[in-house]
């Protein structure tokens, strides 16, 4: 019998928001092709499929009645991961992913003396603006992190930019860090023709559209993108798949932006709603350009998807996504010029905005350049990132970890 695995996850479909839940789903099923697998989620899930087993947990939140707001969601990740343990842990590594999870990592290397693995999909440190979402919680989210990079006998990073700032700004053994990206499934995410779909979201097929997806977070950069749209070819539509905002106030901001710019010109479409994964992948496959002008991006899972669909991408050079977007050949990076000091903001905002237009309006006036992009894209994605090959990978990782034992002591 090979390893059993648990893998701990904030995110598992349906309840899916980030790259993280997508990278678990995604994951999970290509290692239960190899091994049994068990997840245990913040959801409500209760599958058996073969070799693969998911269980939903969700903490009662009548503990937290009288916490502050922002201390809830990390006062109840706590709760959770507790319960995940209190169930007992029949496995021969665990796996977590997010800080959401870590804690109850810690606990089963702590009590059940399992080797835990982490996967660093983004790091605390590089997200001064949670802050804003979590308040004192912000500080609960790094100890958690940061306590379970120290105990973890592998760490996982998504790219080799993330596995730098891991080195950088924790105190872990380099040796304990193996660089493994995020795949993508390019039977499901591949160039389709749906004018359904474009027609349903009022896209005008006859204009070319800049398409946005992501979470409405500092973190994603909309405002620059936001920013940019004035400085777009007039006859290009701009399409934002945006929700979930970090804190009601950042919401407020971006939404009356938004409205200022549609009323500047016609053709920018607000979808606030969470799309469902197929028209995700019409969208993207119908869009002129994909745009991700995120100010931190441990990997950029989203870019994949756009150049699986065979979509050119403009994206931030920032974290890990030039090791993903090749400039000049897949899409066109482009540089913000960060600060080196929190919170991490680009030098010249503007500068930033004018840099992301005049990239996305290279492709948008210039059809045979995006299909030739978009063509090189959709080949790398293929030669180069494939599910199976990061679940064999990430196999082989934890049965290098079978016999070893590295001590449970606290930081």
């Amino acid at each position: 019998m090979d390893l059993r695995v648990l893998l701990l996850t904030n995110e598992y479909p349906p309840h899916v928001y980030g790259g993280a839940g997508v990278h678990v789903e995604y994951l999970s099923r290509e290692l239960a092709k190899l091994t049994p697998v068990e997840i245990r989620t913040f959801g409500t899930e209760d599958v058996r499929q073969a070799q693969l087993r998911v269980r939903g947990f969700q903490a009662d939140g009548t503990p937290f009645a009288a916490a502050p707001p922002a201390l809830v969601s990390p006062l109840k990740a706590l709760s959770t991961c507790l319960a995940f343990m209190g169930q007992g842990v029949d496995a021969d590594v665990v796996h977590c992913h997010t800080w959401y999870t870590h804690f109850g990592g810690v606990l089963a290397k702590l009590l059940y003396e399992v080797p835990l693995v982490v996967t660093v999909h983004s790091l605390e440190p590089l997200r001064p603006w949670k802050q804003a979402q979590l308040g004192r919680g912000y500080a609960l989210s790094s100890w958690v992190e940061k306590t379970a990079l120290s105990m973890a006998d592998a760490i996982i990073a998504v790219s080799r930019s993330t596995a730098l700032d891991v080195e950088r700004l924790f105190p872990v053994d380099p040796a304990i860090i193996s660089v493994i990206p995020n795949g993508i499934d390019t039977d499901e995410y591949a160039p389709v023709t749906d004018d359904a779909c474009v027609a349903a979201y009022d896209i005008d097929p006859t204009r070319p559209y800049v398409l946005f997806v992501g979470r409405m977070t500092w973190q994603k950069g909309l405002r620059h993108l936001l920013d940019a749209v004035p400085f777009l070819v007039p006859e290009a539509q701009v399409v934002l798949c945006a929700g979930a905002a970090d804190t009601p106030d950042m919401a407020r901001e971006l939404e009356a932006t938004v409205v200022r710019l549609q009323q500047q010109r016609q053709g920018v479409i607000w979808i606030p709603a969470m799309v469902p994964r197929r028209s995700t992948i019409a969208l993207y496959s119908h869009a002129a350009v994909f745009c991700c002008p995120s100010i931190y991006e441990p990997f950029g899972l989203i870019n994949l998807e756009a150049m699986a669909c065979g979509t050119p991408v403009v994206a931030s050079a920032v974290g890990g996504i030039p090791e993903v977007v090749v400039h000049g050949k897949t899409g066109y990076l482009v540089d913000p010029d960060l600060s080196r000091t929190p919170p991490y903001e680009p030098r010249d905002p503007g500068q930033f905005a004018r840099g992301l237009a005049e990239a996305m309006n290279r492709l948008l006036t210039d059809p045979v350049l995006r299909h030739q992009m978009g063509h090189n894209g959709r080949a790398h994605v293929e030669q180069h990132f494939s599910w199976p090959s990061v679940a064999q990978r990430t196999l082989e990782l934890y049965r290098s970890l079978r016999g070893t034992h590295r001590p449970a002591s606290l930081p």
